[in-house]
Formats: structure tokens, C-alpha cells, sequence
């Protein structure tokens, strides 16, 4: 296989009527790790927003589930590009997340920013940054924009914008308005970079908060009220990402995919998972008649206990384990 061959094979397809066979082979072929960065920062960004911060903050998951919530995100988020919204894992994945979202009041706006993060942020990584070993072409950011489109449907989102363009007035738009501090959006946003800095040995720990922050913006950083990062690291840091992008393009494509759940950093579910028994059950949030659950930090909520998440009519790897 050749270096550009997945490339040929995108744009061999229909932007709209093919988008999720193209988002599995932008983000389990040709971008795996750019996506995981581009889309984790996305996520961080939604933080600076009070009321997502704030809500999220008193929910405690980031701060005292931190793991758990980064493992059930990107799982759930994964097993729908996997396997779609319409059928099987991918469809539970999805009815996962709304029962878990439609357990609090959230604003339509906020919802539609979330979405823009998802439709934004890969673009602004890859080709706005230049951290991608190749850009995204206008085909391609097409079919991801289509792709987000039809999940906020599924999670009933109105007002969504009809391509790229409107995603990214969007998106800047409301960060314009709504980016501020708030203590629950702080308090988050550290329990974060927390885990971010434990995923890598202990000897890098030091560098990796600075590092993560040099690849931060200034809007987001003083919403988090953090101190500026330094002229060296705001240099290092997207150097060193650009540098890692001119390897890769040298490197062989991956022929295999790599999915969320093959990802080391993923360590809540040794045993498997299926997307239907992961997440938080908040109160009046339906629970799966043989699933035994324990108190969560959050008032009323509660979560798998150990050992329960794998699927119980398949057992455990082979609902979803790791496949390394």
C-alpha cells in the first residue's frame, strides 16, 4: 500500500452519502493520533464556557473520576464512528450519550458549540496549524462536516449549520461572547491536564504541562486565568508537533485501524465494555435491569461497578476489550 492510497480512496467517495466511511479512514487510518489531540482539545476548549464549565464542575467527574470520564468520552465518541448511529454498538454509543445529556439542562447553543469543536478543531490542527503530515482537503472537511451534521440531528440539536463555513462562524462567535472564567471550568480544566501529564513517564511529567500549554491560544488561556506560556515553549511545542508531522509523512500508511479502545491511555475497562453499560447514570437515568452499579460523586448519580461494563450476554474482550 502506498502513502497516498487511503487518500485516492477518500476521494473516490461521495462526501455526503460515504462521510462516515470517510471520517473511519480520516480517523483510524490516516490521523489517529491528530484526531485524538485535535479532538481532546476540543473538548477542553468547551470548559471556557461558563455554563459548560460550571455544570461540569459540579458533576465532579473530571475531578474525581478523571480516567473513567476520559475513557468513557472517547469511547463512546469512537464506537460511533466504528460502527454508525444506526445500528448495534453504534447506536447504543449514541443513546448512551443522550441519556446522559438529557439528565441536565443544556442549552441548545451550548450543544451546537460542543458540535462546532468537533467540526473546527481537527481542521484548525491539521491544516490551520500545520500539524498534520498532510492537509485536509476541502472534499474531506466536507464529509466530516457532514458526518457532525448528522450526529447533532441524532442528539436533536436545531439550528445546525449547513457546512463548514457556518460551523466555523459558529464556533467563533460564540467563544467571542461566552469564553470567561469560571471556578468549575478552572477546577476542570486542571483535573484535565492532570491526567493528560500522567499518560507519559514520570521523567517527562515536568515538561508536559508546560508543552500542552505552549499548544494552548491566548483566548483559551485567559479564560483559564493561567499564566501566559513562555516565547520558548510557544515556540517548542508546535515546532516539535510540526516536526513529528514531516516523520510521519515519510512513514508507511496504516493499513490496520486503530480505534479508541486500542489506545494504551484507555485503562478504565481491562476486561471489555459494551457502550450501553459505560458513562454515569444520573438520577432518573435508565439503568440496564442486570447491571449493578455504586454511588458516583455526583447528587444521585451512579456508575458500573467494577468488572460490570463488559456486555454480559458476550462476557468481556470480545464486547469491545482492547485489541492492542
Amino acid at each position: 500500500m502506498k502513502r497516498f492510497d487511503w487518500y485516492d480512496t477518500i476521494h473516490g467517495l461521495d462526501a455526503e452519502a460515504d462521510c462516515l466511511r470517510i471520517v473511519q479512514i480520516l480517523g483510524a487510518h490516516e490521523f489517529p493520533w491528530d484526531l485524538e489531540q485535535a479532538l481532546g482539545l476540543a473538548l477542553y476548549r468547551t470548559y471556557a464556557v461558563p455554563s459548560i464549565g460550571e455544570l461540569l464542575g459540579r458533576t465532579r467527574e473530571f475531578t474525581d473520576r478523571p480516567q473513567h470520564r476520559y475513557d468513557d468520552t472517547a469511547l463512546i465518541l469512537s464506537e460511533m464512528v466504528e460502527h454508525g448511529f444506526e445500528t448495534g454498538r453504534g447506536r447504543d454509543a449514541l443513546r448512551r450519550m443522550n441519556q446522559m445529556h438529557r439528565s441536565y439542562t443544556i442549552s441548545n447553543g451550548d450543544y451546537l458549540y460542543v458540535l462546532s469543536t468537533f467540526v473546527v478543531m481537527p481542521v484548525r490542527w491539521l491544516n490551520d496549524l500545520g500539524f498534520g503530515w498532510r492537509r485536509l482537503s476541502d472534499h474531506e472537511i466536507a464529509a466530516s462536516t457532514n458526518y457532525y451534521r448528522g450526529l447533532g440531528r441524532h442528539m436533536g440539536i436545531k439550528d445546525i449549520p449547513a457546512d463548514y463555513a457556518g460551523f466555523r462562524a459558529y464556533f467563533e462567535s460564540y467563544e467571542a461572547e461566552h469564553f470567561a472564567y469560571s471556578e468549575g471550568g478552572r477546577r476542570t480544566s486542571d483535573a484535565t491536564l492532570d491526567i493528560m501529564v500522567g499518560f507519559y513517564p514520570r521523567w517527562q511529567r515536568p515538561l508536559i504541562r508546560p508543552f500542552t500549554m505552549g499548544l494552548l491560544d491566548d483566548r483559551l488561556v485567559e479564560a483559564f486565568r493561567y499564566d501566559r506560556p513562555s516565547r520558548f515553549w510557544r515556540a517548542a511545542s508546535p515546532g516539535a508537533v510540526r516536526l513529528r508531522a514531516r516523520i510521519v509523512r515519510f512513514m508507511p500508511p496504516r493499513e490496520k485501524p486503530r480505534w479508541a479502545r486500542m489506545n494504551p491511555n484507555i485503562r478504565s475497562y481491562p476486561d471489555g465494555f459494551h457502550p450501553s453499560r459505560i458513562g454515569t447514570f444520573p438520577q432518573g437515568c435508565p439503568v440496564p435491569h442486570d447491571l449493578a452499579t455504586v454511588d458516583a460523586p455526583a447528587e444521585g448519580a451512579r456508575v458500573p461497578a467494577p468488572g460490570q461494563a463488559a456486555d454480559a450476554a458476550s462476557g468481556g474482550p470480545a464486547s469491545g476489550g482492547p485489541d492492542r
